[in-house]
């Protein structure tokens, strides 16, 4: 196929800005900036196949209010509860915007080298640093835009220094960047109160110049880069809080792909900030928080600068992973598909990706103090699912502001650990059976679907192979201690040779089972009672 050098930086800049990798390598580029290159020429690399198991921190200045998702956004939105916590404990957002957190963001407990110890002990094989959110500020040694981490807030290159962790452990790295919906999402910060004694008077990011800043904080940088400038703004003459709140979600509250068309100096912007991340850390992987590629074809040309940098890293061997969502049939070959908080129904052909997180994205203190996070168990049953179904789970421990994880965190990771150290090798580095499993929970599938999941039972079981083994996992311990298995009854047609012995992982011994029409029967050791779920080794001709 003929490459072709069109972009949306046009001629000019293209010659200014290669989206070829050249100053990486020599080697002749292999992906062009369209879907057909990208369908037709990718393919998921196999680390990432093997490693089944991501952890994420989705960390930024919103963990510091300790509120949970969208405080950038909602602390603009007068009546939302974070709004009401950002007026008494920091002030009103006419005077103490969401530019004055970003530097209140100072990751003084931050032990990264400790933090990715456990991560790597829970069983992850790759970990994904968040580059930036919709709140538009870059938690790294950013080129082309001030507002970043070495010059606000924590003073450091956030995003290097967890690479550099997860890389000494062997883990593949990666980067989340979420920053092209900011041109819309954070255009709450142009706002007013549409009641009270401050009714109609603008947030800080409408009347707050670089000019304003001398002899503060952030002389020499201009919030209008940060806060993306007047792209959607609310008018004047609302006067209830109601109509303010149809008036955001109906005009700033849709994840909007398309790039802003009054303000196409974002777009380069975003395109020049994503190249320098992937430039400057190498990473394996870049998940996108988009529907499809973000910003139109400035999504194309990162892509496909990203795959063919990654060539050129790696000799000629593309290793890059992009993730991005709701993909239509026709391009989820041309990358990874990422389901937020849901899953598959049945075996996809395509890799896959769950991404969900134990909590809320941002820390949310009051998920730590009820004790509501997702329990080790129910993580492990849907992890078990996802690999089972060729996907891979990437979780995100909520972390606090300051860097530092609570006790109930540690002990979710401690419990992931326990049973990770024992059946990991039931999940790294498998592939889909020919059946996923069996049992009666039924999985919906597609995002945002795991808060209707019912919990899976003992009846469960999922399947996954390795070297000529089949791996059987029972999501929970049988009554009776006595795991049945139907899939592999005698007479079955996905199993129709001799199943030779029986292993459960973390023993050598072999364990006494009953093979008849009905099924397979395994009589479990009673140890095992009590663990979160069951994984069973089987042999046999005709099995993997």
């Amino acid at each position: 196929m003929k490459l072709s050098r069109r972009s949306f930086l046009g001629s000019a800049a293209a010659a200014t800005f290669p989206l070829w990798g050249a100053r990486a390598s020599a080697l002749a580029p292999t992906f062009a900036p369209i879907w057909r290159s990208l369908v037709d020429g990718y393919r998921a690399p196999d680390w990432f196949r093997d490693a089944k198991f991501g952890i994420w921190a989705h960390w930024s200045a919103q963990c510091v209010p300790e509120m949970g998702d969208w405080y950038a956004r909602h602390m603009y939105r007068q009546g939302h509860p974070q709004y009401e916590h950002h007026l008494k404990t920091y002030g009103h957002p006419t005077r103490t915007g969401f530019m004055e957190m970003q530097n209140r963001w100072k990751a003084d407990a931050w032990e990264p080298e400790a933090l990715m110890d456990l991560y790597e002990k829970a069983g992850a094989r790759y970990f994904v640093a968040l580059a930036n959110h919709h709140d538009n500020f870059d938690a790294y040694e950013s080129r082309y835009h001030a507002w970043n981490s070495m010059r606000v807030g924590p003073r450091r290159d956030i995003v290097g220094t967890w690479a550099k962790a997860a890389r000494a452990r062997g883990l593949r790295f990666g980067v989340s960047n979420h920053s092209a919906h900011a041109w819309h999402w954070l255009q709450t910060a142009y706002g007013y109160d549409p009641e009270g004694p401050l009714a109609g008077q603008r947030y800080d990011a409408y009347r707050l110049t670089k000019a304003d800043g001398k002899g503060t904080w952030w002389e020499g940088l201009d919030p209008q880069e940060l806060y993306t400038g007047r792209n959607i703004v609310m008018p004047d003459g609302i006067t209830t809080i109601r109509t303010a709140n149809e008036w955001h979600d109906e005009n700033t509250g849709f994840w909007d792909e398309k790039p802003p068309a009054a303000n196409p100096a974002f777009v380069r912007q975003w395109y020049l900030r994503a190249r320098d991340l992937i430039d400057r850390y190498r990473p394996d992987l870049v998940y996108f928080d988009d529907t499809g590629l973000p910003l139109g074809q400035a999504g194309l040309d990162i892509t496909a600068y990203y795959y063919n940098a990654s060539m050129a890293w790696h000799g000629g061997k593309l290793e890059a992973v992009v993730n991005a969502k709701k993909m239509p049939p026709e391009r989820r070959a041309g990358l990874v598909e990422d389901i937020e908080r849901g899953q598959r129904d049945g075996i996809e052909p395509l890799p896959w990706q769950t991404c969900t997180c134990i909590g809320d994205w941002h820390y949310n203190r009051s998920l730590f103090d009820n004790h509501q996070y997702k329990s080790a168990t129910s993580v492990i049953h849907r992890l078990a699912d996802i690999v089972a179904k060729n996907g891979n789970l990437l979780l995100s421990i909520p972390v606090r502001g300051d860097g530092s994880i609570d006790a109930d965190e540690r002990k979710f990771l401690a419990a992931m650990a326990d049973w990770m150290g024992r059946n990991g090798e039931a999940i790294h580095g498998t592939r889909p059976w020919r059946s996923f499993g069996e049992g009666p929970t039924r999985v919906g599938s597609g995002g945002f679907s795991e808060g209707q999941a019912q919990s899976f039972t003992a009846e469960d079981i999922r399947f996954t192979s390795k070297a000529g083994a089949l791996y059987a996992i029972g999501l929970g311990w049988p009554r009776d201690g006595v795991l049945r298995i139907a899939s592999l009854a005698e007479d079955s047609a996905l199993a129709p040779g001799a199943i030779e012995r029986v292993e459960v992982l973390g023993s050598t011994e072999a364990l006494s089972f009953e093979r008849s029409r009905k099924g397979l029967e395994i009589r479990l050791p009673e140890g095992l009672a009590g663990q979160a779920a069951i994984a069973l080794k089987l042999r046999g001709p005709g099995l993997a």
